[in-house]
């Protein structure tokens, strides 16, 4: 329910008054919207029309912070997840990832909004074919099974898993296409890693935090001395967010308090490509670092008419072709228009000028205040998103020369904060270890950038109402997370008893 009543947005004037009218048009526009380009995402769930219909390439969140585990504090832990809302029952498939499209990590080291690093991703999927004898004795045939397991399986024995995945990752010094490319392996030399299963339940997989740690892996990075970790699978999702309530044209109390709402996440599972790099292997004498990910596929692709184990069901070709886009958080869904939700995810940080009017004169700040009686900021261009979301905060994670462009940004000189200690406001909590310097999973981007876009960095004059405490309501901190890497907690199980 709104917590405010229509009639007493009248008190605030004309200008009000005019923003209740456009309001209401929008949110008439969005409920005859067909489904597929209704707001209905979480941080990057569902983002754009387009991704819609290609989940397995649909990037959720994005982090990159420097790691808190004990030792470890001269890494930087990058997370990126993709697939979203996925339910933990979802078989018998399940939700593996795509070995025809290509997932990328890149990192700017000299702020010229160009990727100097990227790590890139290619899975390949084993189907074992498990079969059984079925019949009277001496008439048997040998029938395959339907499922993916047909017993419980282990990180000593997978022998009754049906289907399992491995992947690559190559690291591209330079242009992603063009650049010197090199293998990352196993520090034994093995050129590729294996993807847990995701977590089928309980009866399949007795011990799933044992199991998947299995396949947590120290890795040698060409032109780097020291190793660093890789880990690719299945995790409980770790955004939490209002959702439903939220892009209801915001059916809550934005001004608290922060823990009354519902975790809409709180039962899905994504998964997450987890890498642990030294930070002098990512740095190029300054230290402050960009990155983002990124899916591509192939442009073109012809369905196969009769697909079977040997045939694939479609022939992809053509060059590589972007679909999916994620540096910070909610950029596409509450920033970005409609209209280019799906240019955004085709676009590069280096061609970011043509959406720099949604930054400079955002929308969010005006609908929040037809719904409730706030005022949003009255200051234009908005230069504190300016530094927010395209260069960097001065002083905090600017880089030496920045290139106005919207990517995650890092001060690797910035010392960690321990787990347990970290503020959930990060930055503007008077932690400079969290959001927007990086992002950490416990780090609430929801109530931290609805704060931001309100004007919490901007004086009364100009953002009379920008020091409230706006909320979603669903709470997050540092608490749910693991302590060592991955971080990410084990995923829910597809049957928990």
């Amino acid at each position: 329910m709104y917590p405010y009543p229509l009639c007493r947005f009248a008190a605030f004037g004309s200008r009000l008054g005019r923003r209740l009218l456009t309001g209401l048009a929008v949110a008439a526009l969005l409920w005859v919207s067909p489904p597929s380009t209704q707001l209905a995402e979480a941080s990057s769930h569902r983002e754009a029309p387009a991704i819609t219909r290609t989940p397995k390439v649909d990037g959720t969140d994005f982090y990159m912070f420097r790691s808190t585990e004990a030792g470890r504090a001269d890494y930087v832990t990058i997370i990126a997840c993709y697939q979203p809302l996925q339910d933990p029952y979802g078989g018998p498939n399940y939700f593996d990832m795509d070995p025809d499209a290509l997932y990328e990590i890149h990192v700017d080291n000299n702020g010229d909004a160009k990727e100097d690093i990227t790590f890139q991703f290619r899975f390949q999927t084993v189907l074992r074919d498990l079969a059984l004898d079925i019949g009277a004795p001496g008439a048997t045939k040998r029938i395959s099974v339907p499922l993916r397991n047909i017993g419980p399986f282990s990180e000593a024995d997978t022998s009754a898993l049906n289907v399992e995945q491995s992947y690559t990752v190559n690291i591209v010094r330079g242009d992603r296409r063009t650049g010197t490319a090199q293998r990352l392996t196993q520090l034994d030399g093995t050129p590729s890693f294996v993807k847990p299963s995701d977590h089928i339940g309980t009866k399949s997989i007795p011990d799933y935090a044992t199991y998947a740690s299995a396949y947590k892996y120290d890795m040698q990075i060409p032109g780097c001395p020291t190793p660093g970790r890789v880990f690719v699978g299945q995790r409980k999702d770790p955004f939490v967010v209002n959702l439903g309530e939220t892009f209801d044209l915001i059916n809550t109390n934005p001004l608290g308090p922060e823990n009354a709402e519902q975790d809409d996440l709180a039962d899905k599972n994504v998964t997450c490509f987890c890498l642990e790099i030294p930070i002098a292997c990512l740095t190029n004498g300054d230290d402050v670092i960009g990155a983002w990910t990124t899916a591509s596929v192939r442009q073109a692709r012809v369905l196969n008419p009769e697909p079977n184990a040997e045939k694939k069901t479609a022939i992809h070709g053509g060059a590589w072709t972007q679909v999916s886009r994620l540096a910070m958080p909610l950029v596409n869904e509450v920033v970005i228009g409609l209209k280019d939700k799906d240019r955004f995810n085709r676009s590069h940080p280096s061609g970011d000028a043509q959406f720099l009017d949604y930054v400079t004169h955002p929308s969010l700040p005006e609908l929040i205040e037809v719904l409730f009686p706030v005022s949003a900021p009255d200051l234009f261009p908005r230069q504190d998103l300016v530094d927010v979301f395209l260069l960097g905060v001065t002083g905090l994670n600017r880089p030496a020369s920045p290139t106005p462009s919207e990517m995650l940004r890092l001060n690797t000189a910035t010392a960690p904060v321990a787990q347990g200690s970290q503020n959930r406001l990060g930055v503007i909590g008077g932690d400079t270890a969290g959001y927007p310097n990086g992002r950490r999973l416990g780090d609430d981007i929801v109530d931290i950038s609805l704060r931001v876009v309100m004007g919490v960095l901007l004086g009364a004059g100009d953002a009379p109402n920008g020091q409230l405490a706006y909320t979603d309501g669903a709470f997050l901190d540092d608490t749910p997370f693991d302590a060592t890497f991955p971080y990410v907690r084990d995923p829910i199980p597809g049957s928990p008893n």
